[in-house]
């Protein structure tokens, strides 16, 4: 069985009944099926009990003798150990699985949950760096994690060692997402016991994997992926040029998110990665209001002064005079249209052939985005739209 890349353009249909779950669960953790194969099954079959039953037969025609689905009592255990650790199932479809995965091509079908699942709808930004931080830098993740949360942002991180850490610690008071590599269940590392049971209490922490996995080295870049895809930014702190987390930032850009990074002195390896991001367009952050004003395009303000915050609290029209939309540098945007054409092109040489910077840029194409002229692509790619 081969995997297909391409998701399906139907919204999915949430689960209707507790077999139908059990079913959903029962044909992503058969043996071969992947996120791709299961949205295939689910488009084809139209229920998992259908792509159950066709799963063997869709096998021997593939090739694979003796094949056989996952056990009905595996699934059965796996729910009870979720029930008795306090974890949710969240199907896609279901009203708390997060808007922000449904552009994803490989978003996770299923995953469990234990802690405060409102902060699912919420805008979240991701915060992710070096295991062996340094104090400055765990200090400035510290300081990133408590601003943004203060802002109204929910920081999204993986739980490890360092950078991760640091981020969770300081956003626990205003809510932190943390992503695991294995079963919500299992913490890892084991120093982290006492800030998972903080986040599961006042946060929330989630898994794509089985109850009780012990994560290994491949399921971190699927975890990744998960962290980039529910923010609105990656934001990496610290990071080698070969490091988990320029994997989150090049896993981030292929999803269309923003990548921002701070940057560090040329001759710490730690910071070597976050420096080639900022060369290569990342937006530099010196503070929070850097990440805040870096976002503001994408929706005007930030999550505390909210146009629905503002609808909340006042039902009457907006009075331009009052909330005047924010200025446009048209002469830059003239300067993008003329250079783009409808081949794409590399953002980072945008900028440089227009004698631009990174934090002029983003606005400037986020607004023609918007606007219907420009778009962009994933890998940092962008073009004129005719």
């Amino acid at each position: 069985m081969t995997e297909d890349t391409i998701p399906s353009t139907h919204p999915p249909i949430p689960p209707t009944t507790e077999d139908d779950r059990l079913s959903r669960l029962r044909l992503l953790r058969s043996r071969r099926v992947g996120v791709s194969t299961y949205n295939r099954l689910m488009a084809e079959h139209g229920s998992a009990q259908a792509a159950l039953s066709a799963l063997p037969e869709i096998a021997r025609s593939a090739g694979v003798e003796k094949y056989s689905i996952c056990p009905e009592g595996v699934v059965l255990a796996e729910m009870k150990a979720a029930k008795s650790a306090g974890a949710h199932l969240i199907c896609a479809g279901d009203a708390n699985y997060p808007a922000a995965l449904y552009d994803l091509a490989d978003a996770p079908p299923l995953f469990w949950a234990m802690g405060d699942l409102s902060l699912l709808n919420t805008p979240m930004i991701a915060l992710v760096g070096a295991r062996n931080a340094s104090s400055l830098g765990t200090r400035m993740a510290r300081a990133l994690a408590k601003d943004l949360g203060e802002a109204g942002y929910c920081v999204v991180s993986g739980l490890a060692r360092g950078i991760d850490t640091a981020a969770h610690i300081a956003a626990v008071p205003t809510g932190t997402i943390a992503v695991q590599a294995g079963g919500v269940d299992v913490i890892y590392p084991v120093e982290n016991t006492e800030l998972a049971m903080s986040i599961a209490a006042s946060g929330l922490r989630l898994s794509e994997q089985p109850m009780g996995l012990a994560p290994k080295a491949r399921h971190f870049p699927m975890r990744n992926r998960i962290i980039s895809g529910l923010s609105l930014a990656t934001v990496v702190v610290e990071a080698a040029m070969k490091s988990g987390s320029l994997i989150t930032a090049r896993t981030a850009l292929d999803q269309g998110r923003d990548v921002l990074a701070v940057p560090g002195h040329p001759f710490d390896a730690r910071a070597s990665g976050c420096n080639a991001l900022i060369r290569d367009g990342a937006v530099l952050v010196r503070s929070a209001q850097d990440v805040i004003d870096a976002l503001a395009p994408l929706s005007g303000a930030t999550p505390v002064q909210s146009e629905l915050a503002l609808d909340a609290a006042d039902p009457a029209p907006r009075d331009p005079a009052r909330n005047p939309a924010p200025s446009k540098p048209a002469p830059l945007h003239k300067m993008i249209l003329s250079r783009l054409g409808l081949t794409p092109m590399p953002e980072d040489d945008l900028i440089r052939d227009l004698a631009s910077s990174a934090k002029a840029m983003t606005p400037a194409l986020m607004d023609l985005e918007i606007d219907g002229k420009v778009k962009r692509q994933s890998g940092g790619m962008v073009s004129r739209v005719e």
